[in-house]
């Protein structure tokens, strides 16, 4: 069984207009999605499966939907008889553990704000973040690296009372002990909600400042229908494996609200270092995945690779997104292994927010069509609507009955900086063509301006890549006193290929002849790695700011 039909009159589309018409999902004014649909899971059918869990180790786990009603209980019990109440702050630091899970569903029942992070904070980082959330419990792995810098933390941490791990640590509460002791039947107490409330905040990269605090409220979860139903094509008792680490708002699209709606179990791989494509193939296989999604940069080491060792005849429906899908890289997986790849486009702010839907046609390189929860506009620099073919900024109107977009930034009351006359502006530059698909051109601060010309990053990056030799790629600018701005490739080589004046040439002269001739790169690097979040969207800003210093 899946909850669908609790939030949606219609489920399924025989159109793109009848979806944008017919979409509409229902929120109930005191929704909780951890009483709502984990709770109700566990009452209508203890047994369903959750979560499969498993690590580097070799250990798994799986866990059904009784296992996450009552390890939260106890978690929230245990938090509650600490004083952690309805407003407070917690952050969580556990990677892809498989207490992630339990700790924000009973930071959901308690009504705390659960506020997910990447363990590759520093003591700076984390004291920011405490102070800035007013935080008052830390959940973390036990890494050396983790928990040191978390202890160094501490001091500087105005508002932090209780700090847990995963097993023992000095000046730690062992967090699995602790929270055992709790009653996992029932809670101990009472906590009731609007939807209107704040459930979950990430911080954002901070890129081009300080990073912000993005708040969602409790009619987030539902949002993500939009992400897990049309656009992941979960299926009930199906398997959704998302490759997100759950420090990163990717890990809430993709690894707990919609797909559980939905009624898939989630997939999750608990590694600590970096992995590549190679090792996640075989967990594909073995535990018979029927649902993927993965950025970019995976697909671009996979058709590299010789996929007919492995069976992936499971997996149904394939999807990409935080960075565009080179049309090279469609390609050649649909060549490979005879699947089309469904782009979708959002960010921290939203929820989907364009994406390719079953309805659609995916067009390499498109990220396909709006959402229909958002009412999607490109607008000029002077905040005028452009017509197709022209680039102009994504931008989401104004709705009062909009749900899937952050309330503010920061934690209370919901602001209006955050609109722009009337707009949510993104900051990414696209265009649309005649048949209503978008085209992801750039962020704003990441277009070249190069003799009169504005050159989009991703249209050289796509030219460069169908070159055999080039695995990686970014495109930045680099100052010019002629020309205001000429483009520089950085570039990661494939297997046998090797630097040399020869290749560079040849990569230039591949993209004179591939797309418009000025888009050439007149600098070309080669380089082992390129500069990466640890969601692997590729930092163009720190080439930038590298370059910059030199």
């Amino acid at each position: 069984m899946n909850l669908l039909k609790d939030f949606l009159a219609v489920t399924e589309y025989d159109s793109y207009e009848q979806m944008m018409r017919d979409f509409k999902p229902k929120v109930n004014p005191d929704f909780n999605f951890a009483f709502d649909v984990v709770d109700k899971y566990a009452r209508l059918c203890p047994d369903k499966l959750a979560l499969v869990w498993c690590n580097d180790s070799g250990e798994e786990k799986y866990v059904t939907f009784d296992d996450v009603s009552k390890e939260s209980n106890r978690i929230a019990n245990m938090l509650y008889a600490r004083g952690i109440r309805k407003g407070d702050s917690v952050l969580i630091m556990l990677m892809s553990r498989y207490e992630y899970w339990y700790t924000v569903i009973a930071c959901h029942k308690l009504g705390a704000l659960a506020i997910p992070a990447t363990s590759q904070l520093t003591t700076k980082d984390i004291v920011y973040r405490c102070n800035y959330a007013r935080v008052k419990a830390i959940v973390s792995v036990n890494t050396k690296s983790v928990t040191g810098y978390i202890r160094e933390a501490q001091p500087k941490c105005e508002t932090v009372e209780y700090a847990f791990t995963v097993g023992d640590a000095d000046g730690f509460t062992n967090y699995a002990a602790e929270y055992g002791k709790y009653n996992g039947d029932k809670l101990d107490f009472t906590h009731k909600n609007k939807v209107t409330d704040s459930m979950l905040a990430y911080f954002t990269s901070g890129t081009t400042g300080m990073p912000k605090m993005v708040t969602h409220n409790y009619a987030y979860p539902i949002a993500h229908i939009a992400t897990a139903h049309l656009w992941h094509r979960c299926e009930d008792n199906g398997l959704h494996f998302t490759a997100a680490d759950t420090g990163w708002a990717k890990a809430s699209w993709g690894k707990i609200y919609g797909q559980w709606i939905c009624g898939a179990a989630n997939f999750t791989y608990d590694y600590y270092g970096r992995y590549t494509p190679l090792d996640i193939l075989p967990l594909l296989e073995k535990y018979k995945v029927t649902s993927f999604c993965a950025p970019p940069t995976m697909y671009r080491f996979l058709i590299k690779e010789d996929l007919t060792k492995y069976d992936l005849s499971g997996i149904k429906h394939y999807c990409t997104a935080g960075e565009p899908l080179n049309p090279v890289v469609y390609e050649h997986i649909k060549e490979k292994i005879g699947a089309r790849i469904f782009e979708g486009y959002g960010q921290t702010e939203t929820v989907l927010a364009l994406g390719t839907f079953p309805t659609t046609e995916p067009r390499p390189g498109s990220m396909g069509k709006p959402c229909p929860l958002y009412k999607i506009e490109l607008l000029d620099d002077n905040g005028h609507p452009v017509g197709d073919g022209v680039e102009g900024e994504i931008c989401i109107k104004y709705n009062p009955e909009q749900i899937g977009l952050l309330i503010s930034y920061d934690n209370g009351e919901s602001s209006r900086s955050i609109w722009n006359d009337g707009y949510y502006h993104t900051g990414d530059v696209a265009t649309r063509d005649s048949d209503g698909y978008y085209w992801f051109v750039g962020r704003d601060d990441d277009i070249i301006k190069s003799s009169g010309y504005r050159i989009g990053p991703f249209e050289v990056e796509s030219a460069l890549l169908e070159h055999p030799a080039v695995l990686e790629c970014a495109i930045t600018a680099v100052p010019d006193d002629t020309r205001g701005q000429i483009i520089k490739a950085t570039v990661v080589l494939a297997k046998n290929y090797f630097p040399s004046e020869e290749l560079k040439k040849e990569l230039q002269d591949h993209v004179k002849h591939t797309t418009a001739p000025y888009k050439y790169p007149r600098v070309v690097e080669f380089v082992n790695r390129l500069p990466k979040t640890i969601s692997e969207k590729i930092r163009r800003v720190e080439i930038r700011q590298k370059d910059s210093q030199n």
